[in-house]
């Protein structure tokens, strides 16, 4: 991939496709190319249907195209457009800022980015409020910043750039498994292993489109996980890791193992309503960020846990306790 002289406002990328990427989807390949980039597969197929890829001269208008080895594809990419929000000032729990980046704890609750439904509440809202015109526009967008994202009721940490340079700086460690992220969950179920991977393909669920499954030709995620404590042979405190970061991730691959988050309303078992415990949403919050600063240095950051899952322990040990 590389960039090209480009028409004003637009930046450009060019690539030739080998002999082993010969029948590969146009838009999944582009996505691996740009991924450093932080260009997403969804925003490179709103480029295809504007016309703004072309192969070999000619301009497509299809995401699923099969390229032929020798194709040679061009996307235009517009500078990013001032994004149609509204800044709200809404609290922000931010546990590192600098002229770079922020490290911030999202509650439950919130959602990370606007939706075409909800366009107010969200952490981009507040990060409008918060940081003014200093976020990154890479993602189409100017100001949005968001370099990875969290489930509304997932808690926890994320980066948010402040910069193009130091989205792409912390994109590309994603990408190449450089930055770690931790999390916390309750699970159900018996463990009789300490510690374990996930290793299975995540797609769009392709009978209900609001939830993601295990596919054979899904993107590959890796999962690990471990014990920190059990209760009977009913649930247990869970730490855990990702080597990609899939939507859902961790609560496809839970689930698919059989030990699903309590509280989980896509893919859990509706245990919590057995044991007569109301939660907002899974048991699940983002604890610990690792990741090498833009200007160079190894930075870590962990927060406590959770009040919501230390509370949600502790009625669930007061209960298999009293049932002996």
């Amino acid at each position: 991939m590389s960039h090209l002289p480009t028409p004003e406002n637009t930046t450009q990328y060019r690539l030739l496709i080998s002999e082993e990427d010969q029948g590969e989807r146009l838009d999944k390949r582009l996505a691996a190319e740009l991924e450093d980039y932080a260009i997403s597969r969804e925003r490179l197929q709103t480029l295809i249907k504007d016309g703004r890829v072309q192969v070999n001269e000619k301009a497509v208008s299809k995401a699923s195209l099969r390229l032929k080895e020798g194709d040679v594809i061009v996307v235009s990419v517009p500078e990013a457009q001032p994004i149609a929000l509204a800044p709200e000032y809404i609290p922000l729990d931010v546990i590192f800022e600098d002229d770079c980046l922020l490290v911030v704890n999202k509650p439950s609750g919130m959602l990370t980015h606007p939706t075409g439904r909800e366009r107010e509440g969200t952490l981009v809202n507040a990060l409008l409020a918060h940081c003014g015109s200093s976020l990154s526009g890479i993602n189409g967008q100017i100001r949005p910043g968001i370099v990875h994202r969290l489930d509304r009721d997932t808690s926890g940490l994320l980066m948010v750039a402040k910069t193009d340079a130091a989205h792409f700086h912390l994109s590309a460690q994603l990408k190449d498994k450089t930055a770690r992220r931790d999390y916390r969950a309750i699970a159900q179920g018996v463990f009789p292993e300490n510690c374990g991977t996930v290793d299975a393909p995540i797609g769009r669920n392709p009978k209900q489109r609001d939830k993601m499954a295990i596919l054979p030709d899904g993107r590959n995620a890796v999962t690990h996980w471990r014990v920190q404590e059990r209760l009977a042979d009913k649930f247990a405190l869970l730490e855990l890791s990702l080597e990609t970061g899939r939507t859902h991730q961790i609560r496809v691959h839970l689930s698919h193992i059989g030990h699903p988050l309590f509280g989980d309303p896509l893919y859990g078992s509706g245990i919590e309503k057995v044991a007569k415990l109301k939660t907002q949403g899974q048991m699940l919050q983002a604890f610990r960020l690792s990741f090498q600063h833009p200007k160079g240095e190894q930075v870590t950051f962990e927060i406590p846990q959770d009040p919501e899952i230390s509370r949600i322990w502790q009625l669930l040990s007061d209960k298999v306790n009293a049932s002996g």
